[in-house]
């Protein structure tokens, strides 16, 4: 069984080294522990200090395209080079490397696809309680909005079958560690979480430039990923919440009309029309985003197979070159 440990970096030569050094080479149920970096244009020395370090595999950004294009890019690398298990870690050796040991136990076991890494943020000491405070709710709500139930849903120390890296699709340009987990509830992948350990703070986080920032894009992530995958839910929801509204004047209406005077408040009726004519169209909207979503499905099983075809490719490649 081969493991592969992918990194994404960006301007990480000061980091690397003690990153790389950290990640054991030998672990039980794995026959080979393979290293591969992807540099996501970086302006230092990462590459350089990347191949000094003795790393197998390079994947080079010709510019920086952030987080989630590298990790996906890092991904379809490592199933071309027959990965069977994948973990993903960061370039500022924040999360502590042996623990990748139990990171892949249960995917080795079978008893899971999609393993996370609990940093069990409460006893981080460098996290202020601002932090560990948004931590727990941003976990709270990806929770509900994926069905995953995982103590730390952004951790980024995570490891990843070969079938369950086939199966996911990251199409968000900022978070990948939010849509991967909606997929997995959507997909109905086996997922586990196991507590994990950290080293202390090395530099500062390069994925925002602020809170609120932060919390900004990760939940316009979140919405936008949520509605991809969960459109009818989400566009019947607003569609009923607007014929309710839309009830709320032609109640008036009707009121008025039979209880009154015998007329109506016509600028009731009018605004209530209106209001409930949205609300249908809101919903035919959803219907039809549903079964956009169906076909959406059919590609992403095409695209498996051809992930698998090009996998076995491959495969016979090196078998044929090694002979």
């Amino acid at each position: 069984m081969k493991l592969i440990v992918q990194i994404p970096c960006y301007n990480e030569e000061d980091t690397l080294p003690q990153t790389v050094a950290d990640i054991p080479r030998e672990i039980p149920g794995i026959d080979k522990v393979e290293i591969l970096i992807i540099d996501d244009g970086s302006r230092d020395r990462t590459i350089e200090v990347a191949r000094a370090c003795g790393v197998d595999h390079i994947v080079i950004n010709k510019k920086n395209v952030g987080l989630a294009k590298s990790f996906r890019r890092g991904l379809d690398a490592c199933l071309r080079l027959g990965a069977d298990i994948i973990v993903n870690t960061d370039g500022d050796n924040q999360y502590y490397g042996p623990d990748i040991a139990l990171l892949v136990q249960p995917i080795i076991a079978g008893r899971a696809d999609v393993v996370l890494g609990d940093r069990q943020t409460s006893t981080i000491r460098h996290f202020s309680l601002a932090k560990r405070l948004l931590q727990r709710f941003g976990s709270s709500v990806v929770r509900r909005f994926s069905g995953v139930n995982v103590p730390d849903a952004v951790s980024g120390f995570r490891a990843i079958s070969r079938d369950a890296a086939m199966r996911l699709n990251v199409v968000s340009p900022f978070s990948y560690t939010i849509e991967m987990l909606i997929q997995v509830g959507a997909k109905g992948l086996a997922f586990t979480s196991v507590p994990v350990r950290t080293n202390e703070k090395t530099r500062d986080s390069r994925l925002f430039k602020s809170v609120f920032r932060f919390i900004e894009r990760s939940g316009t992530t979140l919405v936008r990923m949520y509605s991809m995958y969960r459109p009818l839910k989400v566009f019947v929801s607003i569609g009923m919440l607007m014929l309710i509204l839309g009830m709320i004047p032609m109640v008036r209406f009707l009121y008025f009309y039979f209880f009154v005077s015998g007329h109506g408040k016509i600028q009731s009726l009018i605004i209530g029309s209106a209001i409930l004519t949205v609300g249908a169209i809101i919903v035919a909207l959803g219907l039809l985003a549903d079964l956009l979503s169906h076909n959406r499905q059919l590609i992403e099983t095409s695209l498996e197979k051809i992930r698998a075809i090009e996998a076995t490719l491959q495969t016979k490649s090196e078998q044929s070159g090694a002979e």
